[in-house]
């Protein structure tokens, strides 16, 4: 079959891009899922609304109860998982690409971590003496210093990709015993207030508190990370070839590494520590359209997305009335899925 058959092509004087027409069918495939599935989630609740009526109250047109229902009460909950599920995504995709390893996620190297240990932190040392609103900024200086800690300690001449990943796994473990040592020395509140946290949820966002201040987040960095895609491509075929084809792999690693931690903060910092997002979504992802990052990071995005509002619906209907936190229904997926991923790499160097 002819190459162009097969492969889309757009080029401009300072601009090139190619991929396979099966990635842009999987791609617009799962962008059709995700709307789908966020139409269905609005819909569902105490008060169901049909489909249509969904439609026409997120433009405004529904009735009025439909209208405060869907626009003020259960559309910023799921946007906020689309946002934070494409965030996830994606910065598990990159870090998988960079380490060379499929069992790296924001889980495995701190970030993740330490946004739970700065949101605890937030919690026991701050929450009755600055406002709230403070409390994502904490979350996300946690994710920075944690991740910069741990690649201080990974290099020696350069970070190898299998040091990473063990002292990453070693400090997130430090970092969660800190965690829990604060939660409960601290009042029964701090207790409640970080076991939310640290389970991962969603319940109770708002367009102001959640949607707006992630909102730039996402649509800042996914669009650059698209940009570095061929650079996390040389990166995942090894040190080596990356030098040879005139890649600095440190620089680059370390810039991603930072443009991985800053989604992956963002997203703890308004929805709790949702963990094997990261780790999931990009070996969906991987089935669907191959290892090439140019299709791979919208489909982890998508797939990422899909993924959270789905558990998120399971969260609020299964137990219905009870809502269930999304990440008890993450972990519930993403732990047999470690550890089938551990069983097939047992036998890699």
């Amino acid at each position: 079959m002819n190459d162009s058959n097969r492969h889309v092509t757009i080029r401009n004087k300072s601009f090139s891009y190619r991929v396979s027409k099966k990635s842009v069918l999987v791609t617009l495939t799962l962008l059709l899922a995700v709307i789908i599935v966020m139409i269905l989630s609005t819909g569902i609740g105490s008060i169901y609304i049909k489909p249509v009526e969904v439609v026409r109250a997120v433009f405004g047109y529904g009735t009025d109860p439909s209208n405060m229902i869907v626009r003020s009460l259960r559309l910023p909950r799921v946007i906020v998982a689309v946002l934070i599920g494409a965030s996830l995504g994606v910065a598990g995709a990159i870090l998988q690409g960079i380490v060379r390893n499929p069992l790296t996620s924001p889980d495995t190297i701190g970030s993740t971590g330490g946004a739970t240990l700065g949101a605890v932190s937030f919690f026991f040392f701050f929450a009755d003496k600055i406002s709230i609103h403070w409390l994502p900024v904490a979350a996300i200086l946690g994710a920075f210093i944690a991740t910069l800690l741990v690649y201080s300690l990974s290099w020696k001449n350069g970070i190898t990709p299998l040091r990473l990943v063990l002292i990453g796994t070693g400090f997130t473990a430090a970092m969660s015993a800190l965690s829990y040592l604060m939660m409960i020395s601290g009042p029964i509140i701090l207790a409640n207030q970080s076991l939310t946290f640290m389970t991962g949820s969603i319940y109770g966002v708002s367009w102001q508190k959640a949607v707006y201040p992630l909102l730039p987040w996402v649509c800042l960095l996914i669009p650059i990370i698209f940009l570095y895609a061929r650079h996390i491509t040389v990166q995942s075929l090894g040190e080596d070839i990356a030098r040879n084809v005139g890649s600095s792999v440190q620089r680059q690693r370390f810039l991603l590494i930072i443009l991985s931690v800053a989604l992956s903060g963002a997203a703890v910092a308004f929805g709790g520590a949702i963990n094997f997002i990261g780790l999931m979504a990009p070996h969906i992802a991987r089935k669907f359209v191959g290892p090439s990052f140019g299709s791979l990071i919208p489909v982890s995005a998508l797939t990422g997305s899909l993924l959270l509002l789905l558990a998120d619906l399971a969260g609020r209907f299964v137990f219905k009335p009870l809502d269930i936190p999304a990440g008890v229904f993450t972990a519930a997926i993403g732990a047999p899925l470690f550890i089938y991923v551990l069983y097939r790499s047992r036998n890699r160097a």
